[in-house]
């Protein structure tokens, strides 16, 4: 509980700290409004004991697509805590307690997965993102899971890549790169199927009770591998490419498993951000 207590005060005083840096990024479109996230997470991880194994890098090629696996909240601090990137989540977290005011402030993009209708929409607004510049990361899987295993990943959303190409008058391919994100300790015990459902939030699993639990379980393990950049055109398939994405990041997923706690004594993000190309 004493962790708890400190952890929630640490987070309410770095968010009031940081939180007028950030709104004027916001409002004049400064390059503090993708660094500060990444700063604030790079804190949070510190604070809640989350550890991460890097494996590999985040492309430098704009525009990036970013597409990964997803089994807990936690995700978001971790990929933020290594790059500066806009996440894609349903449009329900934009109404959520503290979580949809941290989610705008981070420029999340909000999409309404049970209208299919509205796909359209949504893709294009993906697209403006990539095209200004973000890396945007996309939970391929559209849900989460139980942290033991992938889910298959859908292809609606992808279809950004050709709403990025067909607007931009820069480019005519978009770079899309699978990422995998493998929780394997916790308090330093290997995490199995069960342990690791201590992390995973999925299902009908309230926010609140599962955010205190992570935060008193101790020190959390991650491995975070980065898949090959593949560069697509116009006419590549989204199916396709969810297809080989998912492929990646099963692979990469199971091998962060296998390798446990080996060298964890080198989990730490990386000491600088990539830095942000300004792509127009």
């Amino acid at each position: 509980m004493i962790r708890c207590f400190f952890v929630a005060l640490s987070f309410v005083a770095l968010t009031l700290v940081l939180l007028p840096f950030q709104l004027i990024g916001m409002v004049f479109k400064l390059p503090i409004q993708r660094s500060i996230p990444y700063f604030y997470h790079r804190m949070l991880c510190a604070l809640m004991g989350v550890r991460i194994r890097e494996i590999g890098k985040r492309s430098p090629d704009f525009p990036l697509l970013i597409l990964a696996n997803h089994a807990s909240w936690l995700d978001i601090v971790v990929i933020t805590a290594l790059t500066p990137a806009v996440f894609v989540a349903k449009k329900e977290v934009a109404s959520w307690p503290v979580f949809g005011w941290l989610a705008r402030l981070q420029r999340t993009v909000f999409i309404d997965r049970e209208r299919r209708h509205r796909t359209g929409a949504a893709t294009q607004e993906i697209a403006e993102r990539l095209l200004g510049g973000d890396a945007v990361v996309l939970f391929a899987e559209g849900t989460s899971s139980d942290g033991n295993r992938i889910l298959p990943f859908r292809s609606a959303l992808i279809g950004a890549v050709h709403h990025a190409i067909g607007t931009s008058t820069h480019h005519e391919r978009v770079t899309v790169q699978p990422l995998s994100l493998a929780y394997v300790n916790l308090n330093g015990l290997p995490m199995g199927r069960t342990l690791r459902n201590r992390v995973a939030w999925y299902g009908d699993a309230d926010l609140i009770p599962h955010l205190l639990g992570v935060c008193a379980s101790g020190a959390i393990d991650v491995t975070v591998t980065w898949g090959e950049p593949v560069s697509y055109d116009m006419n590549a398939d989204r199916k396709d490419i969810a297809r080989v994405a998912e492929q990646a990041v099963r692979t990469m997923t199971a091998r962060g498993r296998r390798m446990g706690d080996n060298d964890i004594g080198s989990t730490e993000p990386a000491t600088a951000p990539p830095s942000v190309a300004a792509v127009g």
